[in-house]
């Protein structure tokens, strides 16, 4: 642990009090692994988390769908009032709740977006990095249980690597990754709950809305609910 009692410069004294009194933060799961395998992963994963927090800024009740250990899921808290972030596999739902810091609180369930929609009527809601591993002959029924789930204004952003950039991907990536998709065939899936949808591309973290196939991520906006 740290035992010198101050920094040189003053300005940096109170990253000695936040270690001293509330210890060192911890990587969660994904992040961890990622940190190891791929650190600059976690820039692109911070960078699509930014985009949804700045998107979503102002919403009062706010799902996130997948979260894995929601490291990155601090920075829409930031943004919004209310936050519940869901995932099926409960080994990351633990993880969340064990490093969970009472300065950044919300609420994180287990729960399969595919067995049912989660209870309570949310502004908007997100999943990052997980339409690609639901199988296509799910992907509607998981959608129209998390629209199931927001108000009739309510938003929702899906984010995924993109079909063309999968020749790239890593042995990892790839065993999940089972529906990719391209721009136009993301536009054609939220088209089945939603008037308009905005469409924007991501190379690394720089967000875009430039030729799509040549994007590494696709990001789609779905507003105005159509009744399902």
């Amino acid at each position: 642990m740290l035992k010198t009692d101050c920094t040189r410069e003053p300005q940096y004294q109170r990253d000695l009090e936040i270690a001293r009194t509330l210890g060192l933060t911890t990587l969660g799961l994904m992040t961890n692994q990622a940190w190891h395998d791929d650190p600059k992963h976690l820039l692109f994963t911070a960078a699509r988390y930014k985009f949804v927090a700045k998107m979503l800024s102002g919403k009062k009740r706010v799902l996130e769908v997948g979260c894995a250990d929601a490291f990155f899921t601090r920075l829409v808290v930031q943004e919004v009032e209310s936050l519940v972030a869901t995932d099926f596999d409960e080994i990351f739902v633990d993880d969340v709740k064990e490093r969970m810091n009472s300065r950044w609180t919300f609420e994180v369930r287990q729960h399969d977006l595919l067995a049912g929609p989660f209870p309570g009527e949310f502004d908007a809601a997100y999943a990052m990095d997980v339409i690609e591993h639901i199988v296509p002959s799910d992907e509607i029924l998981f959608i129209k249980n998390i629209v199931k789930s927001l108000a009739p204004q309510g938003i929702l952003i899906l984010g995924s690597p993109s079909f063309e950039s999968q020749i790239y991907a890593s042995p990892q990536s790839k065993t999940g990754h089972v529906n990719c998709k391209t721009a136009p065939q993301m536009r054609e899936l939220m088209s089945h709950f939603f008037h308009n949808i905005f469409l924007f591309s991501m190379n690394d973290e720089v967000v875009h809305t430039g030729y799509a196939p040549m994007a590494h991520y696709q990001l789609a906006i779905g507003c105005t609910r159509k009744e399902t």
